[in-house]
């Protein structure tokens, strides 16, 4: 079960939010909520087999409370999946500070995933920060060298890993890499090699 929050404001007593819902019922959820107590005001705006549209206020919008107090915008749409939102925000250090501050505050649990500068390229977001730190671990190791410094098992050993781990999470780098590459450098080959990665 998935909840879309298209949009939400969030006042001082109650939250409003219009929520797109997906489950593979979705009548006895749109019950549930309909019937909660902290529900103000309920309307269902649209139905389909698997999925509706519902326009919420709630006066107990604890999700939405950190965002008030801190001032943070979050990007919409943002994602409830089984109990957890993913949120994107941009603000100054002083404020994120502050919102996690709030979030400690009201008992909600978070994990950060990740974080970037204002400003940052395309280039920044191809690896995944574990893709990034063992590719960096072999260019250090002398593993891209030529003649090659270290082995595939060298690499492997330094960073606690297995052989074959580290290999996939090479393979994975190192094509995130080429298709950047191609991206930013190539037209046609940039199409032939979509296709290629894409039939592997």
């Amino acid at each position: 079960m998935t909840f879309e929050v298209v949009s939400a404001l969030a006042g001082e007593r109650t939250g409003i939010a219009l929520i797109e819902l997906q489950t593979a019922d979705p009548l006895p959820v749109i019950t549930d909520m309909a019937d909660r107590a902290d529900v103000v005001d309920f309307d269902l705006l649209w139905k389909g087999e698997s999925s509706a549209l519902l326009h919420v206020e709630t006066a107990s919008p604890s999700i939405l409370q950190p965002v008030l107090q801190s001032g943070i915008p979050i990007e919409m749409p943002f994602t409830v999946r089984n109990g957890e939102a993913t949120w994107t925000v941009t603000a100054a250090s002083s404020r994120f500070s502050e919102f996690g501050q709030l979030l400690d505050e009201l008992g909600i649990e978070y994990t950060l995933e990740y974080v970037h500068e204002i400003g940052h390229t395309r280039a920044d977001d191809i690896l995944t920060d574990r893709q990034r730190e063992v590719l960096l671990a072999a260019l250090e190791r002398g593993y891209y060298a030529t003649p090659r410094e270290a082995t595939l098992t060298d690499v492997a050993s330094d960073l606690d890993i297995s052989k074959a781990t580290c290999s996939e999470i090479l393979h994975r780098a190192e094509g995130s890499v080429i298709r950047w590459f191609a991206d930013e450098h190539t037209g046609d080959a940039r199409a032939q090699l979509a296709a290629d990665t894409d039939t592997r």
